[in-house]
């Protein structure tokens, strides 16, 4: 047998012991409650592994970032504060004070009112689809553009003053605004499509 044969044999078994080692050591050592999580002993399973596991650092520091939340925003500043009001479809208001640069969207969703947003407010759906109370204020809102007429075009029981609520932002001029949901959404998936047996 040759020496380099030899000497990854013993490697190989140097290795599988290690891992029988620390295989031993985790079933054998016990078991601490720390909050939610259960910890091994670090006392007893440093001890038990080979010396030269137990120097082992990984070379990163195990890190964690932030789940992301849909329909985030920052409360307004004081005296910066904007009204708006949602009609939910049940017929409730809803009153907000929010920052201008909101969209309706994310104040919605913030606040836990049913505008899915199935897109994710790229203006690709109807799902936040909302009907302006007010003409007056309607008329103080930019033009749609041609994204938002197509996807309009979709939506539910559109109306004169219907908007997607993923491209109304808020704004001094737009303060007190008023909306309401619409009955139902347009939304097809593949499910609409499925047999009914």
């Amino acid at each position: 047998m040759s020496l380099a044969a030899s000497t990854a044999r013993q490697s190989a078994r140097r290795v599988q012991q290690c891992i029988s080692t620390v295989s031993r050591a985790a079933h054998t050592s016990p078991l601490h409650t720390s909050g939610s999580r259960r910890l091994l002993s670090t006392q007893t399973s440093r001890t038990a592994l080979p010396a030269t596991l137990r120097t082992f650092t990984p070379k990163r520091a195990f890190t964690t970032s932030p789940a992301l939340s849909h329909g985030h925003i920052d409360p307004p500043k004081p005296g910066q504060e904007r009204r708006v009001t949602v009609i939910d479809k049940e017929g409730e208001s809803h009153t907000f004070e929010v920052s201008d640069g909101d969209n309706l969207l994310d104040i919605a969703q913030a606040n836990d009112l049913e505008m899915e947003g199935a897109c994710g407010g790229s203006c690709a759906c109807s799902t936040c689809h909302v009907i302006v109370n007010d003409g007056e204020m309607y008329d103080k809102m930019e033009e749609p553009d041609d994204d938002e007429n197509d996807m309009l075009d979709l939506a539910f029981g559109l109306t004169e003053t219907s908007r997607l609520g993923c491209q109304i932002k808020m704004s001094k001029e737009l303060d007190g605004l008023v909306v309401k949901l619409p009955s139902m959404t347009r939304n097809l998936q593949a499910s609409d499509f499925a047999k009914k047996g």
